[in-house]
This record gives C-alpha cells, sequence and structure tokens, in this order.
C-alpha cells in the first residue's frame, strides 16, 4: 500500500510531536518531514514533495498562508491542510484564498484530523466540523469588519506580507532587509506601500492589523516597544 507522505509545519514542538505521534498510529500515512516556520517549511515541501502539508498559519520568519501561496506557486499538486486556534471567518477565508484544501482547528479530534488528510489528499476539502456548519454564511454574507480586512490583505504582495509580519515581530529595518536578502531601501519602500494600502501610518498600527488577520499570534506583540 502506497503511502500518503506528510510534512508537518508548526512552531511548537510539543504540538508538532503529538501530530507526529498520532499520524505514526495510521498505517497509510508517512511523516517525511517538519518544520517550524514558513521558511523552512517551503525549502523542505520543495526538497521532500510531499503529499499533504499539516501547515500552522501563525509561524515566525513566515506565516503559513504566505509559506502556502509560495509553495503552490511551485507545486500546485501539493495540498495543504491547515491548521489554526482560531476559527474567525477572515482566518479561514484567508486561508482558502491562499490555496489551502482544507482548515482544522487545533481542538479537531485525531479521527477527524486523519479523515481531513485522506479527504484532502484525493482533491476534496476539508474543514472542522464547527467551521462546516459556517461555510455557506461566509460566502454569501456582505463584508463585515472581517470581511474587510480581508480585502485589504488581499491588496497586498507577497512581499509586502512579508515585510508585515517581519514588521509586526518587532524587527528593525536592517534586520528585515538581512532576513529577505533586500535593501533597506526596499524595506523602506514596502513599508510606506504597506501603510499607504492599509491606511495604517504606525507600527502599531501594523502589529494589530498582522495579529487580526492571523498573520502573527498576539503574543509576538510582547515583542513590539
Amino acid at each position: 500500500m502506497k503511502r500518503i507522505t506528510v510534512l508537518l509545519a508548526e512552531d511548537h514542538m510539543i504540538v508538532r510531536e503529538g501530530f507526529r505521534k498520532m499520524l505514526e498510529l495510521e498505517a497509510d500515512f508517512e511523516v517525511v518531514g517538519e518544520a517550524q516556520d514558513g521558511r523552512t517549511a517551503v525549502a523542505l515541501v520543495k526538497k521532500l514533495r510531499p503529499a499533504v502539508v499539516l501547515m500552522d498559519i501563525a509561524m515566525p520568519r513566515l506565516n503559513g498562508l504566505e509559506a502556502t501561496r509560495q509553495i503552490l506557486k511551485d507545486l500546485p499538486a501539493t495540498k495543504v491542510l491547515m491548521l489554526s486556534a482560531h476559527s474567525d471567518d477572515a482566518y479561514v477565508k484567508n486561508a482558502t484564498d491562499s490555496g489551502a484544501v482544507g482548515f482544522l482547528l487545533k481542538q479537531t479530534s485525531a479521527q477527524d484530523v486523519c479523515r481531513a488528510i485522506r479527504e484532502v489528499h484525493q482533491g476534496n476539502p476539508f474543514f472542522s466540523p464547527s467551521i462546516s456548519r459556517r461555510m455557506d454564511r461566509l460566502h454569501s454574507q456582505p463584508p463585515d469588519r472581517s470581511g474587510l480586512r480581508h480585502l485589504k490583505m488581499a491588496q497586498l504582495t507577497s512581499r509586502e506580507i512579508e515585510v508585515l509580519q517581519l514588521v509586526a515581530e518587532g524587527k528593525a529595518n536592517k534586520e528585515t532587509a538581512a532576513e529577505l536578502g533586500i535593501t533597506m531601501k526596499t524595506v523602506e519602500k514596502h513599508r510606506e506601500h504597506l501603510m499607504q494600502k492599509l491606511d495604517i501610518h504606525d507600527t502599531a498600527g501594523l502589529t494589530r492589523y498582522a495579529i487580526s488577520a492571523g498573520i502573527i499570534e498576539s503574543s509576538v506583540q510582547l515583542t513590539i516597544v
């Protein structure tokens, strides 16, 4: 029997270990790699070519949404199953628009996680039961504040999202430039575009936006001075 290869992308080691042990109990799964941040996840997926990626949304260096976009740009056949502790409509919408085939809450049962992996491997969407019940409403209702937040997110380029995350994580322009391999002048230009597009004009505001959009977790805000 050919097993379904899975890569785990989650920044909390104890959570990754839990998922690994759970999947190793199933005869049809093979965990081929683990990543503690989005940038590592992108590199490992390109190297290992897993069939399914369990991708946490909020990860350091590169969030799961942007990591998913970058993966699917080069490997469109890869199936991404998004993980989050939050089920806000904006999170789900951003996840599906990034190319994720499904969305699981971290509180989801082991049985549903295994079922989700098998379903998305076949190309079928899968959402945690509590989210699935809201999907029709999510796609039919007019934009609320979450919807407007999503629309602004859609206006950002991939590089702008990367810069936004690093700014929100408290990185200085010099650190951001080094992380992304670009000049400080380019970082400053991306920050300027971010503020114009989002109509936000300070670092604290960008951080709050990044948290509300699911790009970073609220705990990261503690690093902002």
